[in-house]
């Protein structure tokens, strides 16, 4: 796995890449000081996943994260920081960032990151605790007028509780590629990016 490490600390990156590393399947191919990196580097790298921190001096990580999604949709972007701000959190879960994860719980990085990897959304104990107040709903959303199907309206919930494509299939009783392509019909339906920004949207129209 290539990563690009973003972080303005640079003896949290020097710390970061040795703690990565350990690890024989990841490799940091690049690293960045500021969110101005993120972009260039990844179009020179096209790295598995971009590990960031959210809080820079020039350019922020959401920002950054913004620039690359704008020119790589796919591209998976991981945030790593010590800031746990309600802003922050909403804007890098509606953008489309697959993960954030705090710095202090080091021993999730490398788990997280392998997570991302195999494209789950991977979010710390915090983060996790401040969704349900992050997400409040907005008024009621009228799926049927979107031409959302029962059976997607099922996968959206599922997408939502961070199943994978292949347990979606499972508890479905579907091929992978058939949840693949309602995925994408849903996604078109109501003009999202991803599953992230999927499981963003059900949340906030729950």
């Amino acid at each position: 796995m290539n990563i690009v490490l973003i972080d303005d600390d640079q003896l949290v990156c020097m710390s970061l890449k040795m703690i990565l590393e350990a690890d024989d399947n990841i490799q940091v191919t690049a690293i960045g000081h500021d969110g101005n990196d993120a972009l260039p580097l990844y179009r020179q790298y096209r790295p598995d996943v971009v590990l960031m921190d959210i809080r820079m001096q020039h350019r922020s990580g959401t920002d950054a994260l913004s620039d690359i999604l704008a020119e790589f949709p796919d591209a998976r972007v991981l945030f790593l920081t010590t800031f746990v701000d309600d802003e922050y959190i909403t804007k890098a879960l509606q953008l489309g960032a697959k993960g954030y994860i705090v710095k202090q719980d080091y021993e999730t990085i490398i788990p997280a990151l392998n997570a991302v990897y195999s494209g789950q959304n991977v979010y710390g104990s915090e983060i996790i605790e401040k969704l349900p107040e992050l997400m409040r709903p907005e008024p009621s959303f009228d799926y049927n007028s979107h031409g959302i199907t029962e059976k997607e309206y099922e996968i959206i919930t599922l997408v939502a509780q961070g199943l994978s494509n292949k347990e979606i299939s499972a508890r479905l009783f579907l091929s992978e590629g058939t949840v693949r392509n309602y995925l994408s019909g849903i996604l078109e339906k109501l003009e999202l990016r991803d599953r992230t920004q999927l499981a963003v949207f059900y949340y906030q129209h729950a």
